[in-house]
């Protein structure tokens, strides 16, 4: 257990150029302070590391969403914690929460960040709620079955298969009975999401074959829903590979988080007009609302062993960089959480 008045944080040491590296960011040590009135304090027990949160670590980066990352200051993330210490009348000593606070073993807030409160009994292990019912399984759950919706006759292709938001949401679209197939980088992502996640195949991106090529091998008939976490070059040979009146999934696009310059975008796009194509974004955060409707269903697909929840667990806050640098180098398989302790608790 850490200190109860000595707080670790990880700080954005420098700009990252492209992908991140460990470099790039430092452990720094501070004081506790006492909490003024409205505030209440966190320990935070998990950090999720999201690839998302690139996006805003360059300068003036900042937008409607969240203001750019300040060098030298705690890198912004999503925590798993528990109250410890509060002095606001809406948080209790005891409560434990999901919110969108720092890299960092203690955070203090005074309620108006993005905050999603926990159970107060947990169901299930309290790593499992910053996977598969935390924002990573939101977003394959309203992403799936909110806008893609698929059919038992569908050919469901999922980018990104083996990562977080990827590997539960294929699984939710096998639960509908579609024939779901995932892009990956490696065969030992292609091997592991067809035998652990039940991926009926996977297409492994190549520079020997062109990915349209790869994806037609296995789709001979088509797409007809795909959900895209990559964007790029993976989106265009997506479309192309759509049928009429198909369906497009944008939950993410890693291909572009901290490009040296902007990523291109697909140069087919005249096809989601031919195709009558229907393509739709969307932003996990601003369905906080139904959070707990989507909780009750994936918990009731985990326990009932329709989903798992696979996980790739890192131990102490000084782990964290290492962690978000394994998440862009495709070294993780399924939700990268840090445990902020020596063991899991």
């Amino acid at each position: 257990m850490g200190s109860l008045t000595v707080n670790r944080s990880i700080v954005l040491a420098k700009r990252p150029n492209g992908a991140p590296q460990v470099a790039d960011f430092e452990l720094q040590e501070s004081v506790n302070l006492p909490l003024e009135q409205g505030q209440f304090r966190c320990r935070n027990h998990y950090v999720s590391l999201d690839a998302g949160f690139r996006n805003w670590m360059n300068e003036n980066s900042g937008d409607e969403i969240l203001p750019a990352m300040a060098l030298g200051a705690p890198v912004m993330g999503l925590v798993l914690g528990e109250v410890i210490e509060s002095r606001h009348q809406d948080y209790q000593q005891g409560e434990k929460v999901m919110a969108r606070f720092a890299w960092q073993e203690y955070s203090v807030s005074d309620g108006t960040d993005f905050i999603a409160r926990l159970p107060a009994h947990l169901e299930f292990p309290p790593s499992a709620y910053m996977g598969v019912l935390g924002d990573t399984g939101m977003s394959a759950y309203f992403g799936m079955l909110d806008i893609g919706k698929p059919a038992p006759a569908d050919c469901v292709l999922i980018s990104g298969a083996g990562g977080a938001v990827g590997s539960i949401a294929g699984q939710l679209a096998k639960i509908q009975g579609a024939y779901v197939v995932g892009i990956v980088g490696s065969e030992a992502k292609a091997e592991w999401i067809t035998r652990e996640l039940g991926y009926d195949a996977a297409v492994i991106r190549s520079a020997e074959e062109p990915l349209l090529a790869s994806i037609l091998k296995v789709c001979p008939n088509g797409v007809d829903l795909f959900f895209d976490n990559v964007g790029g070059a993976v989106l265009e040979a997506a479309i192309s590979a759509m049928n009429p009146q198909g369906r497009l999934v944008l939950c993410g696009a890693v291909s572009g988080y901290g490009a040296e310059e902007p990523v291109a975008g697909p140069a087919n796009m005249f096809e989601v007009v031919t195709k009558e194509l229907k393509l739709e974004g969307f932003m996990t955060h601003l369905r906080h609302d139904r959070y707990g409707e989507a909780m009750t269903a994936l918990g009731g697909y985990l326990s009932d062993g329709k989903i798992k929840s696979p996980q790739h667990m890192l131990h102490g806050i000084d782990q964290v960089p290492q962690a978000f640098a394994d998440l862009f180098a495709g070294r993780n398989f399924g939700k990268t959480i840090v445990s902020l302790f020596a063991q899991p608790e």
